[in-house]
């Protein structure tokens, strides 16, 4: 069975890295820390002296001063796991952890994970290749040394780095050596630490190059591992959950967000705040807990980011067209019929083309495929949004007509607003339908909010907010006072919807009649 020695980098909190280590002792595992040297000697004394009878605690055998970005935060990191490996002989993985970190699963669940699979969990991209890096030094990272702190010497840090730019002072990165770059929070094997050791043994000219390197708590593991362990032996992942906001700072987790941190795919979780004392006392008792079963749901990344992502674009900041392409045409006529169930405005459309003769296109800026060969601008959504109004103008052309009926999901407001500010006539048709609970918690699953597994009590949370998302949708489009709208309801008798499709096609109220009465238009 596996037998976990926990790499721990801590700087604070003396009790809580005493609680720490005796936590994840205590299922027969191990904990080897690292202790800042720029922290206080009183706390450092403490954590000894409360650990020092614990057979399964460790020490680094040499503290180093760390800073964020600098080669000591690595240092640091080996010192621990040499200490581990000398004083662990019967452990079997070494997972790297902070005092902010806390486990999501129990010691039972840990083990038998990484007992399915003889791997190494890092992550591990590309340096050049990869867009892991957002924003920021990218290749000036590796090409010029880095001997100062950015943080703490920014003038001297900035101006060694324009003394080099300026003479054109960079370095060549090892020959046999392929830059890669990823999360510092990973899992190894005892073979593969021993092989990473023996490579800081062997090559000083690599280790010479990382260590004025900037952040390369981020590339040494994620480069040397890669270097020695075949690609087939490594799984591209991280086992600790941790997420960031889109101001690069990491999303701390609290007190309800413990059902949400047990559903995700991880061993591990950072950072949780200081102050979410009953989730550290219910994942704390989690550990050492046995029998307990994980519905594995995995949506946390794509719920926070649809819960923190409401309000981006047309709230709180204006509109903003990647690009405005010439008119349509003064004589043209578009429709769009905008709903949030695709399947019902897929079966209107049809009906549409079936009774009124009408060229349609199903949710064209949302889907691939379903368009002719224009010469390569429909091939990808992202294309079709790029090039709104020119490919519209080719579709006009290829249908050979003036008046041309599209599909928009009511999350593309910009859309409406760019067409409807054309020269061509537009009219908007919004179809209005109702939400069931059911349905909403199928959408949540269909766009990655909730799994298969997600409790029932993260649903209950999450439900209110999506349905209030698509209402605010709704009354975006009716603020928005489009010249040419009408509504169809799910509610409304098919009387009235014929009365708004007819205005809308610009056909025969007898014809809309046919269309409106169509009676599996509205069915889940």
């Amino acid at each position: 069975m596996a037998k976990i020695a926990f790499i721990l980098l801590t700087h604070k909190d003396p009790e809580g890295i005493i609680a720490q280590a005796e936590r994840l002792t205590s299922a027969g595992d191990y904990v080897s820390i690292h202790f800042d040297a720029r922290a206080k000697p009183e706390d450092f004394e403490r954590i000894k002296s409360a650990l020092e009878t614990n057979p399964s605690v460790t020490f680094a055998r040499k503290r180093r001063k760390c800073g964020w970005g600098e080669w000591s935060l690595v240092g640091a990191t080996l010192e621990a796991v040499r200490a581990a490996v000398e004083a662990f002989p019967k452990a079997t993985h070494f997972y790297m952890l902070s005092g902010d970190c806390m486990q999501i699963k129990s010691a039972e669940f840990a083990h038998r994970f990484l007992d399915a699979e003889d791997v190494d969990y890092i992550e591990s991209f590309d340096f050049f290749a990869s867009d892991w890096i957002k924003t920021g030094f990218k290749e000036e990272r590796l090409v010029y040394r880095h001997w100062f702190n950015e943080r703490t010497q920014p003038k001297r840090f900035y101006a060694a780095f324009d003394l080099q730019k300026k003479f054109n002072l960079t370095r060549k990165i090892p020959d046999d050596i392929q830059m890669m770059i990823g999360s510092q929070w990973w899992c190894l094997r005892r073979r593969t630490i021993e092989w990473v050791l023996d490579f800081c043994r062997e090559r000083p000219d690599v280790m010479r190059f990382f260590r004025t390197t900037w952040i390369p708590d981020e590339t040494f593991f994620q480069t040397i591992v890669r270097h020695v362990v075949p690609e087939k032996e490594i799984r591209n992942r991280t086992l600790t959950f941790l997420m960031f906001t889109d101001y690069g700072m990491p999303v701390t987790f609290y007190n309800d967000h413990y059902d949400l941190l047990l559903g995700q795919d991880y061993l591990f979780a950072r950072k949780i705040s200081p102050d979410a004392v009953e989730l550290k006392e219910r994942l704390g008792a989690l550990w050492q807990a046995e029998g307990v079963s994980f519905d594995i749901s995995n949506e946390g990344r794509a719920l926070f980011a649809f819960l923190t992502g409401r309000g981006r674009i047309g709230r709180r900041f204006a509109p903003r067209f990647w690009e405005r392409e010439s008119t349509l045409g003064r004589e043209r006529t578009l429709m769009m019929v905008v709903c949030k169930k695709w399947h019902v405005a897929k079966r209107l459309v049809e009906q549409v083309r079936h009774h009124a003769g009408l060229p349609v296109i199903e949710y064209l800026f949302n889907e691939e495929g379903g368009l002719p060969d224009l010469g390569g601008i429909e091939r990808t959504v992202d294309k079709r949004n790029r090039h709104r109004r020119a490919l519209l103008r080719m579709l006009f052309d290829y249908y050979e007509s003036d008046r041309l009926v599209i599909c928009l999901d009511p999350a593309g407001l910009e859309l409406m607003q760019d067409f409807t500010s054309d020269k061509c006539t537009t009219r908007v048709l919004e179809v209005e339908c109702d939400f069931s609970d059911e349905y909403l918690i199928g959408h949540a699953r269909r766009v990655g909010l909730a799994g298969e597994h997600t409790s029932r009590e993260v649903l209950d949370r999450l439900l209110p907010t999506i349905r209030y998302d698509l209402q605010h949708e709704s009354d975006q489009m009716r603020d928005a006072q489009f010249p040419n709208f009408s509504r169809m309801r799910e509610a409304a008798s098919p009387e009235e919807n014929a009365h708004a499709l007819a205005q809308f096609l610009g056909i025969k109220t007898e014809l809309a009649q046919q269309i409106a009465a169509t009676d599996y238009l509205f069915v889940d």
